[in-house]
């Protein structure tokens, strides 16, 4: 276990589980971090033997701490190191996929670029870069002078809505609508035409148009997508044993919904999460 972290970083081995703890912690102040424990917050955030260890114990809980309080520092240089805890929401970890977008919404307009090239990246796997994209509306959401930018990264990969995940595609239209981005309604328009979008994301075209304003209300019925009808016997409404996730908004519980439907064979087996 790596536990070599000296203080006041190391005394966020000791807080345990996130779940006891009524929002996130003003870590700098309640900690003591500043700016010259940056590096160390990121090397805790990205230990594997603290990401991986025994879920029952205060430590495996550690890098989620690290990256709040890096987040609430405003850490510009862990952009780039973050990013690789993506693949982490591959492999099931749902407090990443929840709450590292925040962190980057709090990093801000800087962490854009890195974030651009990671979703652009197709050789990275479905699910991480679906955490790209939502990290880069939720810094469209907490800095309105990056709207523009992070509404044109989203825009141009959905442009490539021919070769990539109809999932993905899906999840860009979805922040695009959050994001309020009714001048690419013709773009999503031709996404939807390919059949190119998974329609349990937010729904078909008519809906998208619902949702943008362009139209007050369906015209038509809407056809059948499971992510509007209730579990089935097969499909568990919680996550599975021992994997503990935050509190998330709906668009998150579709994404879980989602990722168990979808979910790939090359995922980790044995392995225990929190």
């Amino acid at each position: 276990m790596s536990t070599n972290y000296s203080s006041p970083v190391s005394e966020l081995l000791t807080f345990g589980d996130c779940r006891d703890f009524r929002g996130w912690p003003d870590y700098p102040d309640l900690v003591g971090l500043g700016p010259e424990h940056v590096s160390e917050l990121i090397r805790m955030a990205t230990d594997e033997d603290l990401n991986w260890a025994d879920p029952e114990s205060l430590e495996v809980w550690a890098p989620v701490h690290a990256w709040r309080a890096l987040g609430q520092l405003r850490a510009t240089i862990a952009s780039e190191p973050l990013l690789e805890l993506f693949q982490e929401v591959e492999e099931g970890n749902d407090w990443a996929g929840e709450e590292l977008p925040e962190v980057y919404g709090m990093i801000g307009r800087a962490a854009i670029p890195a974030l651009e090239r990671y979703l652009a990246d197709a050789s990275h796997e479905l699910w991480a870069r679906v955490t790209a994209a939502h990290s880069l509306e939720r810094v469209a959401v907490r800095d309105p002078s990056a709207r523009i930018k992070c509404v044109a990264v989203l825009s141009r990969q959905l442009e490539r809505f021919p070769q990539s995940d109809p999932i993905l595609n899906g999840f860009l239209i979805n922040y695009l609508i959050d994001l309020g981005a009714v001048g690419m309604a013709s773009l999503m328009e031709r996404a939807f035409a390919a059949d190119s979008v998974d329609l349990l994301i937010r729904g078909d075209w008519e809906d998208v148009q619902v949702e943008l304003g362009l139209k007050t209300s369906r015209e038509t019925p809407r056809p059948y997508y499971f992510a509007f009808d209730p579990p089935t016997s097969d499909e568990p409404e919680h996550d599975e044993p021992g994997r503990y996730a935050p509190e998330a908004s709906n668009s998150d519980k579709v994404a879980r919904k989602a990722k168990r439907k979808q979910s790939k064979a090359s995922r980790k087996k044995n392995r225990k999460r929190r």
